[in-house]
């Protein structure tokens, strides 16, 4: 039979908790969506269907997040690393890759959303490789939400690629190594433009930020869900944001 991750997820719907006013809202929000492969074990299901689940999951938070006028959204979907899993898995998240963008790049496209992939796009197989770079010319001229997806990205990778931009910058002339700064080093990160993250969420239970979006994320507010990411819902959602409203945001400084 074939895996249907609608007919197992429980019905998502938001609970009595409320939004809290726009203003309290934060401007970016990021995601490292964990949880999937070891919701599936839990269920006696192959590592491939948590993450068929986890699109699904996905979905809402995309819809909810353009809906409340969130300006940038990031997911973190596939690692550096995770090409070191097994051929099994990761064939099955390549496939799940271009049927992604196949299924929901229309809706996305209407919804006003505009796609950046972060990451080497190069290792991708080319099936993969033009979805991805379809996505982003289909949405570049779209206004509302920015939905960055991490593939086949580090952190550490993407300030090493600009810091080798700065670099040729400067042997080219163009630039002076006392004229590099924060915000020059800001401009050629993949996120160029939008808001540092505000917000870092992670499901699965794990605290770390697995070498996620370490300039953007330099002051976020972190919240560790030990909610696997397939059952990550509205609801779960509007808890945290409501969490992150009440906390204090001082940026290193002292509370006049």
């Amino acid at each position: 039979m074939r895996f249907n991750p609608i007919t197992i997820l429980r019905k998502k719907t938001a609970n009595t908790h409320d939004m809290p006013p726009k203003e309290k809202l934060p401007r970016h929000i990021a995601f490292i969506m964990d949880g999937n492969g070891r919701w599936a074990t839990k269920r006696g299901l192959p590592r491939s269907a948590g993450h068929a689940a986890g699109t699904e999951a996905l979905r809402e938070i995309i819809r909810t997040c353009s809906d409340i006028g969130i300006e940038s959204m990031s997911i973190y979907a596939f690692s550096t690393e995770n090409w070191g899993r097994s051929a099994e898995e990761v064939g099955a998240l390549m496939k799940l890759i271009s049927r992604y963008f196949v299924s929901e790049i229309d809706e996305l496209n209407e919804k006003n959303v505009k796609i950046t992939i972060m990451g080497e796009l190069d290792p991708f197989p080319e099936e993969q490789k033009a979805s991805l770079v379809n996505a982003m010319e289909i949405t570049k001229a779209n206004t509302g939400l920015k939905l960055n997806i991490a593939l086949n990205y580090g952190g550490r990778a993407e300030i090493v690629r600009a810091a080798r931009l700065l670099a040729q910058s400067c042997a080219d002339g163009m630039l002076k190594p006392s004229e590099i700064s924060g915000e020059k080093l800001s401009e050629l990160m993949y996120t160029a433009g939008q808001p540092d993250v505000d917000l870092l969420i992670r499901t699965g239970g794990d605290e770390r930020v697995s070498n996620f979006m370490l300039w953007q994320g330099w002051y976020a507010e972190l919240i560790f869900e030990k909610t696997y990411w397939p059952d990550y819902s509205k609801a779960t959602l509007i808890k945290n944001l409501n969490e992150y409203a009440s906390r204090e945001r001082r940026f290193g400084k002292v509370k006049k």
